[in-house]
């Protein structure tokens, strides 16, 4: 097989997580005075780390950037990391993925601590060898990172290796990694976002995805 190693984003790739994430960026902006009514500009925060959304989309200096991370995961760890949805289809190609051979790792930006709960929750964790994510006080925070750390724990060839998400981070992470990368369409890339970043293969459904992962 072309890749044993499949490596996949969590948010807009496995599951739909907009009502939780929005609710929570609402929150944090609410603590500052911020009273978003503009719900697309919530959604951009599906996807990159926080620290970066907070800086770019409201001119949060680092430090506040981080602050206000700290008020999103106040009320995320509790409700909003389960206002969340797997989307149709993903077990099945999960399931086919393994059975044929295939070594799962999920490679998240999100914190490790909540992925390991919403992959458990959603009883997405028996099909993953390994949940890379990023740590509470900002260790791996950026996607490159996360794949790094999953190839140095596992040793797995990087010529053996796909990347799978649906934002451009998820796909320059591969690409500072040396590894290939698939961009799907039914997450929460903006216009040409994937094709900018310059993915490898591109999908817009399941149906696509599964033969360029089979190959």
């Amino acid at each position: 097989m072309k890749y044993k190693y499949i490596f996949f984003d969590l948010d807009g790739t496995l599951t739909d997580p907009q009502e939780g994430i929005t609710n929570c960026v609402r929150y944090a902006l609410e603590y500052y005075g911020i009273n978003e009514t503009d719900y697309s500009k919530l959604m951009r925060f599906i996807g990159p780390p926080l620290v970066y959304s907070f800086q770019e989309y409201y001119g949060f200096d680092k430090t506040k950037a981080l602050e206000a991370v700290e008020k999103y995961r106040e009320r995320f760890s509790s409700i909003g990391l389960f206002e969340n949805k797997v989307y149709d289809g993903i077990y099945e190609l999960l399931q086919t993925l393994t059975d044929s051979g295939h070594l799962l790792v999920l490679a998240t930006s999100k914190p490790r601590v909540f992925a390991e709960k919403i992959m458990a929750k959603y009883r997405l964790r028996p099909y993953f060898k390994m949940i890379s994510g990023s740590e509470l006080d900002g260790t791996r925070n950026d996607k490159n990172e996360v794949i790094e750390y999953a190839i140095e724990k596992l040793g797995c060839p990087r010529d053996k290796i796909i990347m799978v998400g649906d934002r451009k981070h998820d796909i320059l992470g591969a690409k500072k990694c040396g590894v290939a990368s698939c961009g799907v369409r039914f997450g929460y890339a903006e216009e040409n976002e994937l094709e900018n970043a310059g993915a490898d293969y591109i999908a817009d459904t399941l149906d696509e995805l599964l033969p360029i992962l089979m190959q």
